[in-house]
């Protein structure tokens, strides 16, 4: 049997084993600087095996037991009664993010709200002749709840999502992710890693139409060059999501009266550089010609 789809009890894909120590690495990386510890991490881990085997391993037309959830995880199971019992965190996106996220899609995705060259315009902060602000209509239009422009425009300051300037205020190009706050970074990186995983892990289980997963990889690099292509990926990067926001926005607004819309999406990018250390510079000996490969996963 192909060892890469081996599902027999206790013998895992070598390879999926490899690739799940590499993904896990930056992450411990992360918990130590958090000063999140094994056990806590242990602690955060049994829910979750808990909760998935008990949605996503069911036999269909069984009852799905206490005793196959510990056979499927290794939990005991008392501590699966436990788990299965308690109320599951149903919190959803905060608020702040939430509306946040929805202002910045429909000012870089409206074409009234966008210069020439298909950039978000600078919007007037101030009444005009006592008709409203183009920030103010902005937000009253789209968040539609009891909320003070005002306070959104302050948040925006905080975060670096925007500045100020001549009774203006200017939408950062970068706006995708705040450049500051560390909660809203945080719930991104949870949101888009998760997606990410999911998709590559859809790609490993066989179900077919694959996500698309693609990336460029290239070594033997001079810092210039590197610093080079970082402004080309930053660039490129945020034509594809504003093209992909102008489109999101317009099939959103179209799909408002259809009864099948209840689906997601969600489209990436991501770039990254480093020093290639001693344990992965290429063998003298081997093969002198730099790696590069174009991904398809």
């Amino acid at each position: 049997m192909n060892s890469s789809t081996d599902n027999s009890p206790g013998s895992p894909p070598a390879s999926l084993l490899k690739a799940l120590q590499k993904l896990l690495r930056p992450m411990v990386r992360l918990l130590l600087h958090k000063q999140i510890t094994y056990p806590q991490l242990a602690a955060m881990l049994k829910p979750i095996y808990v909760s998935v085997a008990e949605e996503e391993m069911q036999v269909p037309g069984k009852r799905q037991s206490d005793s196959r959830i510990n056979l499927l995880t290794g939990i005991h199971r008392k501590d699966v009664k436990r788990l299965r019992a308690e109320p599951e965190d149903t919190s959803g996106t905060p608020s702040n993010i939430s509306i946040g996220a929805q202002l910045i899609g429909h000012w870089m995705g409206e074409p009234a709200l966008q210069n020439d060259d298909g950039s978000p315009r600078p919007l007037t902060i101030k009444s005009q002749e006592g008709s409203p602000s183009e920030f103010d209509q902005l937000v009253t239009r789209v968040v539609r709840q009891d909320i003070r422009p005002r306070v959104i425009l302050d948040e925006w300051l905080r975060l670096g999502v925007a500045q100020v300037t001549d009774d203006h205020v200017t939408l950062n190009t970068g706006a995708f992710t705040p450049d500051t706050g560390f909660d809203e970074k945080a719930f991104f990186f949870g949101k888009n890693l998760h997606d990410h995983i999911a998709a590559g892990a859809h790609n490993l289980t066989g179900h077919k139409p694959s996500y698309f997963d693609r990336s460029v990889y290239y070594d033997g690099l001079s810092p210039a060059s590197v610093e080079q292509l970082r402004q080309l990926a930053e660039e490129l990067g945020m034509q594809a999501l504003t093209e992909m926001n102008k489109a999101a926005l317009r099939l959103q607004q179209q799909d408002q009266n259809n009864e099948t819309a209840n689906h997601r999406i969600n489209f990436g990018v991501f770039n990254y550089h480093a020093k290639l250390s001693d344990s992965g510079k290429r063998n003298e000996k081997a093969d002198q010609k730099p790696n590069n490969e174009v991904n398809d996963s």
